[in-house]
């Protein structure tokens, strides 16, 4: 019998290696496709950033300041419930606590916003790493509870700090004086700036080590724990993550607003807005919340003039989805089709067919 080995060391240099007696399999991740998409986000980007701000007016550019609000809201909850299994109804407390440090490190300290806003995010982070060891030890529908519970906590503490105006909230005054034209397009390039540095950092950790181990926790905490995951260190990774995201978009909020308080910046309807936009647009995947967020500002713009029954269609599109897609929109309308790859494919070479050989990484 032939050795294989001493065969394939046989084959002449720059002959076609023989066709394999089977198919060999061959893993790939993203492709044409994915590069192609990829290829016309950066021209939405793009166009975003040196045409849009020239072609609209002032009013229409602090709307897509809170579309851009939207897209770190729902991507970081993704990352939450999509990845790490976990599902908040609490995240407004981390809102609310960018949208009241921004003022203070702004104002009180003299911070420049661009540097305030970031700050912001890392203290949600750090107010959220000594929470998590709280509502950690509860679990499934009480970890939802008991987040909920922690955000009016925050809402009740914060009124009762004279220094952060009571009930009455606080003012940004940090731009006073600046022309308006040069504030509002200011924070209009942050935000969107902002928006795909948090867009391309949860497509990084995704393709990581750390996020096939989050995806694995999801799916199963047991086996994940089995086969050598950090289970807890990974889960409140993911939370404290999903917290300053939630900070860095209350931090935008109220640079955009020029102001917070209590009832507004710690409102339940900011979760709520986060859960429509995930689980609408698709949990579990990078392009769903860029989706459900589109669509949730779209319909806000549209039918906010219409009062309670603005909120009837955003439950009645809520339900709908559910019932018709339950992997959300851009799992009805892609299929399988990943706009940021994340995931390996598997795919196997027709008997017969010319092997090319593959070179680096």
């Amino acid at each position: 019998m032939s050795d294989p080995a001493a065969d394939a060391s046989s084959v002449p240099p720059g002959s076609a290696p023989a066709s394999p007696p089977s198919g060999i399999p061959t893993v790939t991740r993203g492709g044409r496709g994915s590069l192609v998409g990829g290829g016309v986000l950066l021209l939405v980007v793009v166009l975003l950033a040196v045409v849009v701000p020239y072609v609209v007016t002032l009013g229409v550019l602090s709307s897509l300041v809170m579309l851009f609000a939207f897209v770190i809201l729902g991507t970081t909850w993704n990352l939450l419930a999509g990845y790490g299994g976990m599902v908040s109804v609490g995240q407004q407390a981390y809102v609310g606590v960018g949208g009241y440090a921004l003022i203070q490190l702004a104002d009180a300290v003299g911070a420049p916003p661009w540097l305030a806003v970031p700050a912001a995010g890392l203290i949600g982070a750090a107010i959220a790493l000594p929470t998590s060891y709280l509502v950690f030890r509860l679990a499934g529908g009480y970890f939802a509870i008991g987040t909920w519970v922690v955000a009016e906590v925050f809402r009740l503490v914060t009124m009762r700090i004279d220094g952060l105006g009571g009930g009455a909230g606080l003012s940004l005054s940090a731009f006073r004086g600046t022309d308006r034209v040069e504030r509002v397009a200011f924070v209009y390039w942050f935000a969107l700036a902002l928006m795909v540095a948090v867009v391309l950092g949860t497509y990084l950790l995704m393709r990581s080590r750390v996020g096939l181990g989050l995806t694995a926790i999801r799916d199963d905490r047991v086996a994940a724990s089995s086969l050598g995951v950090a289970v807890d260190r990974g889960r409140r990774l993911v939370y404290v993550a999903g917290s300053a995201g939630a900070a860095l978009a209350g931090a935008l909020i109220a640079l955009s607003t020029l102001g917070v308080t209590p009832g507004s910046i710690y409102s339940v309807s900011w979760t709520a807005a986060m859960i429509f936009i995930v689980v609408v647009g698709g949990i579990g995947t990078i392009e769903g919340p860029l989706v459900g967020a589109v669509l949730y500002w779209a319909l806000q713009q549209v039918l906010a003039p219409l009062g309670t029954w603005y909120l009837v269609v955003l439950g009645g599109v809520a339900v709908a989805v559910v019932l018709l897609a339950p992997r959300g929109l851009w799992g009805l309308v892609a299929g399988g089709y990943q706009l940021f790859p994340t995931t390996h494919r598997i795919h196997r070479v027709a008997a017969g067919a010319p092997v090319v050989p593959r070179t680096g990484r």
